[in-house]
C-alpha cells in the first residue's frame, strides 16, 4: 500500500478472493468460498455477507459490496446534447441543470449515508459531482462520518482518453467534490470521442465524432494518477474480454485493473465475463441490477426490454424469503461475488435495497435465477455502434 493509504484500524486484509467485513465494533474477514459454517456450526452454502462487507481488490484496498447509483437520466437532457450545449465550460460556469433534480441527487446521497450506504457510484458525465460533494461535506461536518468512511467511484469520460487530458479530468472531479482523493477511478467506456469542450461531439448531421486512442496509453496516465495519490484504485467499465486483455497484457503494466463495471442482472448474468474476471483477480461491479429506468426516452437504452422486477420466478423466490424481486436480484449478484450498484432515490426503497443481508438464496434458487439469463442488454449505446471498439451487440 502507499504510505497515505493505510488500512483502517481493525481491518484485516487477506490474500486471495476474500471478503472483508466490519460488523458493529467487531472486525473479521470471510473468505469467498462455496461453503462456510453458520454460528451454530452447521454448513451454509455461499458466503456470509453483512451490510459492511467489502471485497478485497487486487491492489490491497477493499470495496463495499453494495453501492448507491446516482445516475439520473432526466439530468442528461437530449436537447442539451443535440444542441451541443453539453460542454465542460458551460457546466462549470453556468447552471443549466434543473435545480430540483440536482437537489434530488444531493439529498439522496445524504440519506444513503445516513441509513448505512458507504459506497457511492457516480461519473463526471452524470453532471452531479458538485452536488454529491456538497452532500459529502455536509455529512462530514455533522461529525457522524469521516472521509475515510466513504468509498467513492467516478469515471473518466470518453472525451478525456488522450493521456495528457486524464489528470486534469481527475482534478476537475476532485475540485467539484471538494476532496483530496478518489477511491476508485474507472474508464467509463472503451469508446473514445473527439477531445474538446463538447462532451458529446458530433457533426452537423448529429453523427458522433470519434477519436482513435490507444487505451493502454490512457491506462498509463491513470497509473500516474494513482502514483500521484489522486486516486487509490483504478479500473475499467464496459470492457469486453479482448479490451481487458489489452490492458492485462500491456508491456510494463504497473497496476492491473481492480474491477470491470458492466451491466449485469438475472437477464444478462455475464457468466463468461465473471469467470474471466475471477480468474484474473478482478472484481465485477454490476450496474442495471434492478433493470433499466423506464420512460426516459434516452437514446442509449433499449425501450423494448421487459421489466426485470416483474419476472414471475424472481417474484416467487422473493415470496419464499419474504423479500421483493429487487432484493432477490441484488442478493443474487452479491452471492456470485459481485459488487451491486442499486439505484433508488426513494428513502424507503433505499432502505429495502440494503436489507439483503438477512437471508441467503439456496443453491437451487441460484440455479433457477441462472436459468433466467437471456443475454439481454438494457443498455445498447447504439449511437456509438460505428466505433471500432463498439461491442454492446455481443455476448462474452
Amino acid at each position: 500500500m502507499q504510505p497515505h493509504l493505510k488500512k483502517k484500524p481493525g481491518d484485516t486484509l487477506m490474500k486471495g478472493k476474500s471478503v472483508l467485513c466490519r460488523v458493529c465494533s467487531e472486525s473479521h474477514t470471510v473468505r469467498m468460498s462455496s461453503s462456510v459454517k453458520k454460528d451454530d456450526g452447521t454448513q451454509d452454502q455461499g458466503t456470509k455477507f453483512h451490510q459492511d462487507s467489502r471485497l478485497l481488490l487486487n491492489d490491497g484496498h477493499s470495496i463495499p459490496v453494495i453501492a448507491l447509483g446516482t445516475f439520473l437520466p432526466d439530468i442528461m437532457r437530449e436537447d442539451l446534447i443535440g444542441e451541443n450545449r453539453m460542454t465542460v465550460s458551460v457546466l462549470e460556469t453556468s447552471d443549466i441543470l434543473d435545480k430540483s433534480l440536482t437537489d434530488k441527487v444531493k439529498e439522496a446521497v445524504k440519506t444513503s449515508l445516513d441509513i448505512g450506504y458507504r459506497h457511492v457510484d457516480c461519473a463526471y458525465i452524470y453532471m452531479t459531482e458538485k452536488y454529491i460533494g456538497q452532500a459529502f461535506q455536509e455529512t462530514f461536518s455533522e461529525g457522524n462520518l469521516k472521509r475515510e468512511d466513504v468509498f467513492y467511484t467516478t469515471k473518466l469520460w470518453v472525451t478525456f482518453h488522450q493521456p495528457h487530458l486524464v489528470r486534469s479530468a481527475v482534478e476537475r472531479s476532485l475540485a467539484a467534490l471538494q476532496m483530496d482523493y478518489i477511491d476508485l477511478l474507472i474508464i467509463h467506456h472503451p469508446i473514445s470521442l473527439k477531445p474538446g469542450d463538447n462532451l458529446f461531439p458530433s457533426d452537423d448531421k448529429s453523427i458522433p465524432l470519434f477519436d482513435n486512442v490507444d487505451l493502454r496509453q490512457t491506462w498509463e496516465a491513470m497509473e500516474q494518477c494513482k502514483d500521484a495519490r489522486l486516486v487509490k484504485s483504478i479500473g475499467v467499465s464496459n470492457f469486453n474480454r479482448q479490451q481487458l486483455e489489452l490492458i492485462l497484457n500491456k508491456p510494463n503494466l504497473k497496476y492491473k485493473p481492480v474491477c470491470n463495471q458492466v451491466e449485469c442482472h438475472p437477464y444478462f448474468n455475464q457468466h463468461g465475463m465473471l469467470e474471466f474476471c475471477k480468474s484474473n483477480n478482478i472484481v465485477l461491479v454490476a450496474y442495471g441490477v434492478l433493470g433499466s429506468p423506464t420512460g426516459t426516452g434516452a437514446s442509449w437504452l433499449d425501450p423494448d426490454c421487459p421489466n426485470l422486477l416483474e419476472d414471475s420466478a424472481l417474484v416467487s423466490i422473493g415470496e419464499k424469503y419474504q423479500k421483493s424481486s429487487a432484493q432477490v436480484s441484488i442478493r443474487y449478484l452479491i452471492q456470485r461475488g459481485c459488487v451491486a450498484i442499486v439505484k433508488s432515490f426513494n428513502p424507503e426503497r433505499m432502505k429495502q435495497n440494503l436489507q439483503v443481508f438477512d437471508f441467503q438464496l439456496s443453491e437451487e434458487d441460484m440455479k433457477t435465477i441462472d436459468g433466467l439469463n437471456k443475454n439481454l442488454r438494457f443498455w445498447k449505446y447504439k449511437v456509438w455502434e460505428n466505433h471500432p471498439n463498439y461491442h454492446y451487440d455481443q455476448v462474452e
